[in-house]
């Protein structure tokens, strides 16, 4: 008795004083309903008073604060403090604080209308955004979740709900803020940038940032000094869902069948109504477009043609699927020139139905158009993503974000059938995302793949919504390669992975970055390209795969960040769950005998995991929780 009450308004001392209803059986013994593994080592603290870790420290600490046994949560609250750093691991490599305030005066992006001159802060002013030019200034405030990321050469642009921001990496000063957008007057839902356009068709301009949402575009020139000129608000009519740029060319894709293009040097914007469309790539200044009708269109917007008949952009059909399956997926890899002829073409990509298909077109058979070269039929979903590059093809189907790689044979840079592309790897990269709109943009939380075609490329993974951590994954196997932590706590809600030039000194090569941004409008930076050299370092070298170095990917995994949330099915969809933070401790489900699902409380406080598919032709019974889907 003396051994549990020894520490007063414990769980132990209410219950053994009377404060707490119990309920004994014929012997006089109390039953508890808790995990007796780890209540062993809280029992061990009470009668030592020493710690005496044999299982997880959250789950310690969870339970030590159910018990209230104050002196062993402060020991193990201490113990997590000093595992984790406020300035990150080995792989961080920078802060950017949220912007000090957020852009005020008339909202732009109701049409277009005469250039406005804005401006970079002024030296000095790191973190605040430049005031606009004719009396307009900032506004102190909050500005909100970062909602996309995205970068060019030693470019990045971060998007807020109503503006965005610029930032630039110099090889002495590090990242500087270079531009502030004015208060939009819609939330943004895409996000483009160029930070090198080319042929001095912008004049001093040689870089252009675009923000679009719904169906309006918004395009900035930028100068170097970081002041920016507004080109013009576009429309192209319905809702945009693809915003980047091919070249010096702005492209704008809608599902529903309509494609925009802005050319750089005749400052045209030229839409084009066409078949719905399901996916695009780019390869040079070839657009190739994925439609509905299950054939692939191509546009050299390079050329910008237009039909002299009617002034119409040309498309032109490329290639039509065997079975006219819709393309849902799109890959496009240019092996380097062996001749003057051109390009040797290679063209991957995915379906409604699951297939994945590999087409060829050798420069001297341009006529005759490409060929089919593989055929792989492994999944059963719809392709949602497919990447060829020169040693892999990956492809990704929307079966909770599986996953299915091979590897690509090349003779002198050529995709060859001799042994041929074989499988290596078949994994899934769960990934839950929030339906309430706060985890972010969709936009801004894409797996990837991430990364130049002639290396290694990865898939980034946030598991649940409020995750203040991601794991990043070789795209060929799906070996996690390391796992960054938020350095202040805050939920990530958007990333990307950007390629920047190092130094100019000889020998200097490209470093790749992980940037992440978060719910209280930071930005933060990790170095993938140590992480890379880690996870290929021989076993037992300081920080190689089987070292203890601080970059080596940690124990645990994905699994473990469901334990903070609820995860069921969603009652239309075969393939989406729904998600919603906190604790739900002894709920209990169980239709006997009957067509619904089985619910199971995995652990208390952990989270709610719905088994079993309903039989068809009946709708899963309301699940007692709102969220997420997956």
């Amino acid at each position: 008795r003396q051994t549990l009450t020894w520490i007063p308004d414990s769980f132990f001392s209410s219950l053994l004083s009377g404060r707490i209803s119990t309920l004994k059986d014929e012997t006089g013994a109390i039953f508890i309903d808790r995990d007796p593994d780890i209540f062993a080592p809280i029992l061990n603290f009470l009668r030592t008073k020493e710690l005496d870790i044999r299982t997880n420290v959250s789950l310690l600490l969870h339970e030590a604060q159910f018990y209230g046994i104050t002196p062993l949560v402060r020991r193990l609250q201490l113990r997590e403090e000093l595992e984790r750093s406020s300035c990150g691991s080995v792989l961080f490599n920078g802060y950017l604080p949220p912007p000090a305030g957020s852009p005020r005066g008339e909202p732009l992006g109701a049409g277009p209308g005469a250039p406005e001159q804005h401006h970079a802060p002024q030296p000095g002013e790191r973190g605040a955004p430049g005031a606009a030019a004719g009396g307009e200034g900032l506004r102190t405030g909050d500005p909100g979740v970062v909602r996309l990321v995205c970068g060019h050469h030693n470019w990045i642009a971060v998007a807020f709900a109503q503006f965005f921001v610029c930032y630039r990496m110099k090889e002495t000063s590090g990242w500087q803020l270079a531009f502030c957008s004015p208060r939009l007057d819609w939330v943004i839902e895409r996000l483009a940038l160029n930070a090198r356009v080319l042929g001095g068709s912008l004049g001093d301009s040689d870089k252009m940032v675009a923000a679009a949402s719904c169906s309006e575009i918004l395009l900035w020139a930028l100068q170097p000094d970081g002041n920016g000129t507004e080109i013009g608000v576009f429309h192209l009519g319905v809702p945009v869902e693809g915003l980047f740029f091919v070249g010096s060319q702005l492209i704008a894709t809608s599902h529903t069948g309509k494609i925009g293009v802005w050319n750089a040097v005749t400052k045209h914007w030229q839409t084009q109504d066409m078949v719905p469309i399901n996916s695009y790539d780019a390869a040079g200044s070839f657009l190739l477009l994925g439609c509905n009708n299950g054939s692939i269109y191509y546009v050299d917007v390079q050329k910008f043609p237009l039909r002299m008949k009617d002034n119409d952009l040309l498309v032109t059909e490329l290639y039509r699927d065997p079975s006219e399956d819709a393309i849902t997926a799109l890959s496009v890899y240019l092996t380097p020139k062996s001749s003057n002829s051109g390009n040797w073409i290679e063209i991957a990509y995915g379906t409604s139905s699951g297939t994945v298909r590999v087409i060829v077109q050798h420069p001297e058979t341009v006529s005759s158009g490409p060929q089919l070269f593989q055929t792989f039929a492994v999944h059963r979903s719809p392709v949602t993503k497919v990447m060829l590059s020169e040693r892999h093809l990956i492809s990704v189907c929307a079966d909770n974000n599986h996953v299915r790689t091979w590897t690509v044979t090349r003779f002198r840079g050529m995709i060859s059938t001799q042994p041929g592309s074989t499988p290596l790897a078949s994994f899934k990269i769960l990934a839950l995302e929030s339906v309430d709109g706060h985890g972010g943009c969709s936009a801004g939380t894409d797996i990837g793949p991430f990364g130049e075609r002639d290396d290694q490329q990865v898939f980034l993974q946030r598991v649940v919504p409020d995750a203040s951590k991601l794991y990043v994954r070789l795209s060929s196997t799906g070996k996690r390669i390391c796992e960054v932590r938020s350095v202040d706590g805050s939920p990530i809600t958007a990333f990307a992975v950007q390629e920047c030039e190092g130094s100019s000194r000889i020998g200097s090569r490209p470093r790749r970055y992980l940037f992440t941004g978060h719910t209280n409008g930071s930005l933060q930076m990790w170095d993938l390209t140590t992480a890379m050299e880690v996870v290929g370092q021989p076993a037992g070298e300081p920080g190689g795969a089987g070292g203890s170095g601080a970059g080596r990917p940690p124990t645990g995994g994905p699994r473990s960040c469901l334990g903070a949330c609820h995860v069921g099915r969603n009652q239309l969809k075969s393939h989406v769950g729904v998600w919603r933070p906190g604790a739900m401790a002894g709920f209990y489900q169980a239709a006997q005998g009957t067509s619904g699902p089985l619910l199971l409380p995995l652990w208390a406080g952990a989270f709610l995991v719905e088994f079993e598919e309903p039989p068809k032709g009946h709708l899963a019974p309301p699940l007692p929780m709102q969220g997420a889907q997956l």
